[in-house]
């Protein structure tokens, strides 16, 4: 026992309450002394903008304050040193608070508060200037600390100070809901470039600084019961603090979500639950791979090719009704998995046929092991649960991957080490996850019977996991796809790509609705927001039609564990009809778009309508089996189970990682739109056509990171992508156009959304999209011919762009009227304008002359280009200079065909003139003369062609 302090020892005391005040005071000192020196110094300056300056501009941001000049950025880099030391102080008192034998929390809350203090002293002293990606890491990792700090200061604040949990409540409320208001107005700032915006922006980054210190100054309340001595004595005091309970888990304790971090804390545990979600992220890598390798084949065939019936091999939990394979399968769980990972090594099979064979394969190994997995553990509820939760959260992971990969999985077979696939690494931490996740025994072997008396239709319950897995997969799978369902051209009035982060934390959100209700939140109120949350997503654009896209991704995750658990009661049956039920919802949202070359298609044309409703309808079906149970008496309580809440919490852990890592991507992916044409001087527009067969190659690769080459080398300053909407299962739910604008620095339109039932026509412009409109042309027949008009600022001068893909050859009336419209269309616009398009058309014969004349207005780039049928670029009231075709490579089945434009001069004569007369930034790139590069090179003239 130490020895009690002697008050002639004690030489110095202060009071613990005065470190919280010194930290507080002194880091407002660094901020706010730097905002007054900025005002006073350079405040034209630090108001100013990459858009505007005063007046529209008057208050700076943070980052402009204390950033790049002097005297400021000293005055606050000084404070902020003087900071470290109370802050390293109060992190440590509050550890000394708050510690407990039965818990790690405070030891994680130390190190969060530790980590966070190094970090702000990295962005501090690191600035933007200096090095630009380390400040944006440090800054990063800053911001993604402080929500496990705050939550956790919450979590462990003393039950014995009641207005310090008080304040912390409200000053955390206030900060987070701060956040909302920041996003919006960076976005009218970054986005849409609204004068004033920034200023109102600038005001909320203020409020944050303010709160985030207030924060922190909350525990003098909690250090006034703490004396820091200095005593003249020889040796060291040792003692522990007495133990202090959770206020906020003392007051939840009854609750589900409080009993979840009741229980201790063990590193084990948490790998244990690692392994499970990664097992589970490798089902849904695998699932949501093979409707990419299947469409391949009809892709090349312009029709059904037969390798579809690959599809069917997710109905393997068919063969759990057989007692005798149930009982292999579940005694074998460990190498059913193992054997599903073959899908994983399918890239490394070049031949198409064969990996669309490995990859079925290995979906019908890992649907047959998860349903096994499943009904295995029936007698546990804990496990069952476990598993359930697990493969719900493994869907998070799987769409973060893709969101934090522009939409591609890194593990899929259509990428490689050349493509930005991580196929390698992520087969060897499978292999681990597997064998760490499968190392316990299930609780029924043998192929026990499930629960008897169980109430209910196995068929109701199986049409309900068709439902939930078609949802899943089909909305939630990317984070991208409901938003480009909403997505209605510029300017934006809803989200964007970078914004896929909120669908992902409604579906983290789903997990902890789940958590709360648990299966008493299976019932028709939820089911009501499953209805209204389809309703407006598939009736209604920007943030209205988002806010449905919220609501599914919210319910459907919340919905999984209930009604699997019901599955599993009412037997393995239940499953293979839900994957049954999944393959042919899966079939009719491809139908919809399709129906040109599949039978029985004109019934479900355009109907995306009917699909979301029979999603809908089949999760009612799944409520309506779900087991009843015994009404609860008045006043009881479901008794605790310590197990299944500990069991919960490590979830919570992996879920909440993967959230503040999908925090993380959301900045770094956040457009910039300060892009920069190839050659602004010359005041020369780029502008291609090309048709990306939806971005995979002649070998069954992703292709976008070669066409990324092709556009950068070609110096493309617009382009127009046809057959880009990737956005269906049977795509793989993809968007190519966000690696390319993000990767070549461009602004871009996706044009009409997967709701609309096209093929789909992409624009990207180095200039500013000022406006864009979206159409569909009439397409009585055939296929839907989709249009962007848009209106580009173009160095100055306004410049419309239209992107557009006609019907198809068997549909003669189809294209009569498309050219019709398109006409009309092109022939009311006041501005120069180009036409970057798929026509189907010979030169100078039929509908040609309704595009090109004067019922259009257009010219042809070069009427003497007799080797056309598909792509054609039309201009009107700007000069044309140039014209090249390059070879697509193996890229795609259609060439890429580029006109540069010059803003600012009228139309001249179609005389050709040699490249020696041509200006350096009005000449095509010399590397693709010849045999070019990569497979890429001028061809049918040879060499680009020069107007005069």
């Amino acid at each position: 026992m130490a020895p009690r302090a002697k008050d002639d020892e004690v030489v110095f005391a202060l009071s613990g309450k005065w470190i919280s005040w010194a930290h507080t005071a002194v880091a407002y000192c660094a901020f706010l002394g730097s905002l007054i020196t900025g005002l006073y110094l350079h405040y034209h300056k630090i108001v100013e903008n990459e858009y505007y300056g005063y007046p529209q501009e008057w208050f700076p941001s943070v980052s402009a304050t204390i950033g790049d000049r002097y005297p400021e950025r000293s005055v606050f880099q000084v404070f902020i040193a003087m900071t470290s030391g109370p802050r390293f102080a109060l992190v440590f008192l509050y550890y000394i608070l708050t510690n407990r034998p039965d818990t790690t929390l405070p030891k994680f809350v130390l190190g969060v508060g530790i980590f966070r203090t190094l970090t702000c002293g990295g962005w501090t002293y690191v600035t933007s200037t200096d090095d630009h990606g380390w400040h944006d890491i440090f800054m990063i990792s800053y911001l993604v600390a402080t929500l496990p700090w705050t939550l956790g200061c919450i979590a462990l604040s003393p039950k014995a100070n009641p207005i310090a949990l008080k304040w912390r409540k409200r000053l955390a409320t206030a900060f987070f809901g701060t956040l909302v208001p920041l996003i919006y107005f960076f976005i009218q700032h970054k986005v849409h470039k609204v004068a004033g915006a920034y200023t109102t922006y600038a005001f909320f980054e203020w409020a944050l600084i303010l709160l985030d210190v207030g924060f922190d100054a909350v525990t003098a309340l909690d250090f006034e019961g703490f004396e820091l001595t200095v005593r003249d004595i020889q040796g060291a005091s040792r003692g522990k603090s007495s133990q202090v309970a959770d206020a906020v888990l003392e007051k939840e304790k009854d609750k589900p979500i409080g009993q979840a971090f009741e229980a201790g804390f063990s590193l084990d545990e948490v790998l244990d639950a690692a392994a499970d979600v990664y097992n589970a992220y490798i089902f849904w890598t695998l699932l949501t791979s093979l409707g990419l390798v299947v469409w391949y084949f009809p892709l090349w065939h312009m029709g059904i090719s037969g390798y579809e019936v690959a599809v069917m091999s997710t109905v393997s939990p068919f063969l759990l009704c057989s007692r005798s394979l149930r009982s292999i399968v579940t005694q074998n769980l460990r190498y059913v998995h193992l054997s599903s990972l073959i899908g994983l090594t399918a890239y490394l099979i070049k031949t198409p046929e064969l990996r669309l064979l490995a990859v079925s394969f290995a979906v019908a190994a890992t649907c047959l092991a998860w349903s096994a997995t499943w009904y295995a553990e029936r007698s546990s509820s804990t496990r069952m649960e476990a598993r359930a939760l697990a493969w719900s959260i493994g869907l998070i992971a799987s769409s973060l991957a893709k969101f934090g990969n522009h939409t591609n999985n890194p593990l899929w077979p259509i990428v490689n080490a050349e493509n930005g696939g991580w196929n390698k690494v992520g087969f060897v931490l499978a292999v681990a996850a597997v064998l760490r996740s499968t190392r316990r025994d299930t609780y029924n072997r043998g192929g026990m019977e499930g629960s008897q008396n169980v109430t209910g239709s196995p068929l109701l319950a199986g049409l309900g996991l068709g439902g939930l897995f078609f949802g899943m997969h089909s909305l939630l799978s990317d984070s991208s796809t409901m938003i480009l369902w909403v997505w209605d051209g510029y300017p934006v009035r809803g989200p964007i790509a970078a914004n896929g982060v909120v669908t992902l934390l409604f579906m983290g959100l789903g997990v902890l609705h789940y958590f709360h209700f648990q299966e008493d939140g299976l019932n028709w109120i939820s089911f009501g927001f499953v209805g209204l949350g389809a309703f407006l997503v598939t009736s209604f654009h920007h943030w209205t039609g988002y806010f449905g896209a919220c609501c599914l991704a919210l319910e459907l995750v919340s919905m999984a564990p209930p009604l699997i658990a019901s599955a599993v009661r009412h037997g393995p049956v239940a499953f293979g009809v839900g994957f049954l039920v999944y393959n042919i919802m899966v079939l009719a949202h491809v139908w919809v778009v399709a129906y040109a070359f599949v039978p029985g298609g004109p019934l479900m044309r355009e109907h995306t309508d009917w699909v979301m409703a029979a999603m809908v309808l089949l999760i009612a079906a799944g409520i309506s089996a779900q087991p009843k149970s015994k009404p609860k008496s008045k006043g009881s309580r479901k008794p605790k189970n310590v197990g299944q809440n500990r069991t919960r919490s490590y979830y919570v852990y992996v879920l909440g990682g993967l959230e503040l890592l999908a925090i993380s991507i959301s900045y770094l992916r956040f457009p910039t739109n300060d892009y920069v044409p190839y050659h602004k001087d010359d005041k020369v527009i780029s502008a291609g056509i090309w048709t990306v067969h939806f971005s995979l190659d002649n070998d069954m690769w992703s292709s976008e990171r070669r066409m990324r080459d092709l556009i950068k080398e070609m110096e493309i300053d617009v382009i127009g992508l046809l057959e880009s909407d990737l956005q269906r299962i049977i795509m793989g739910n993809r968007d190519t156009t966000q690696y390319l604008a993000e990767d070549l620095g461009m602004y871009v339109d996706a044009g009409p959304g997967p709701d609309k039932h096209t093929w789909g026509a992409a624009l990207l412009s180095k200039f500013p999209i000022l406006n864009s409109t979206h159409h569909l042309l009439p397409s009585p027949v055939g296929e839907l011919a989709p249009a962007i008009h848009a209106t580009l600022d173009c160095y100055g001068e306004q410049v419309d762009v239209v992107v557009f893909h006609s019907g198809q050859e068997e549909d003669p009336e189809d294209r009569r009227l498309q050219s019709e419209y398109l006409a009309k269309l092109m022939k009311e616009s006041p501005r120069p304008l180009i036409l970057l398009s798929y026509l189907v058309i010979k030169p100078q014969e039929g509908n040609y002359n309704t595009y090109v004349g004067e019922k259009s207005g257009m010219k042809d780039i070069d009427p003497s280009d007799w080797d056309r049928w598909c792509e054609y670029i039309l201009y009107k009231g700007i000069k044309r200079s140039g014209y090249a075709r390059v070879s697509r490579g193996t890229i795609t089945d259609t060439e890429l065909q580029v006109g540069k434009f010059i803003v600012g001069q009228q139309e001249s004569s179609d005389e050709q003139i040699a490249e020696e007369h041509v200006g350096e930034g009005l000449r095509f790139p010399s590397i693709f003369r010849g045999q070019g590069r990569r497979g890429h090179a001028y061809h049918v003239f040879d060499e680009p062609r020069y107007y005069n």
